[in-house]
C-alpha cells in the first residue's frame, strides 16, 4: 500500500535544460504546475498560456515546471538548446525548462511519481503533451488536468487560487 501522503515530488533531483542537478526541494513552499511539453505538437500554442498564467501567478507563488517530452509521435526531437530557443524566440517562455524526460514507457521518476505514486484519482499514464500536473506547496500532487484543458481554462486557475490560499 502507498502512502501517498509520503509521497512527493519535491523529493526529485531532475537535470534543467542547461544540464545541471536541480534538486525540486528548492520549489518547497510554492505550488507547482508541471507540464510535459513539446515544439512540434497541435497543443504548442499553449506555451503561450503557461507563460501567462506564470506572470499572473509567479509573485504569489507558483512555479511552472516545462518538461520537454518525445514520448508522442516524436513532437520533440530538437536539443535542449534548439528548445530553450524555440521557447524563449517563439513564447517569450520565462519559466524553468529542463531536460527531455519520458513520460511513458521506461518513465523518469519524476513522472512514475506523478503518474502512478499519487491519489488514485489522479493516477494514469499520460495520454498526449500538455498533461498538467498542479503541486501544493508540500510536493503532493492534488490536481491533473489534461492535455485540452487549456492554461488558462478558469478550472486550471481555480485550482491554482486553492493551493496558494492553503499554508
Amino acid at each position: 500500500m502507498i502512502d501517498h501522503q509520503g509521497v512527493r515530488v519535491i523529493d526529485h533531483t531532475v537535470i534543467n535544460i542547461q544540464g545541471e542537478s536541480v534538486s525540486l526541494s528548492a520549489y518547497r513552499g510554492k505550488a507547482l504546475l508541471i507540464v510535459n511539453v513539446a515544439s512540434q505538437c497541435g497543443l504548442t500554442p499553449q506555451y503561450e498560456g503557461l507563460q501567462k498564467l506564470y506572470a499572473t501567478y509567479k509573485d504569489r507563488g507558483l512555479e511552472i515546471l516545462g518538461f520537454p517530452c518525445n514520448d508522442f509521435a516524436g513532437q520533440e526531437p530538437d536539443s535542449n538548446a534548439q528548445i530553450q530557443s524555440f521557447c524563449s524566440t517563439k513564447f517569450a517562455v520565462t519559466f524553468p525548462l529542463f531536460d527531455k524526460v519520458h513520460a511513458t514507457g521506461d518513465k523518469s521518476p519524476l513522472y512514475k511519481t506523478l503518474t502512478e505514486e499519487v491519489d488514485p484519482t489522479l493516477r494514469g499514464e499520460i495520454k498526449w503533451n500538455f498533461t498538467k500536473f498542479l503541486v501544493d506547496k508540500k510536493g503532493t500532487v492534488v490536481a491533473r488536468f489534461e492535455p485540452r484543458v487549456e492554461p488558462l481554462d478558469p478550472q486550471v486557475a481555480t485550482q491554482i487560487d486553492a493551493v496558494l490560499a492553503r499554508p
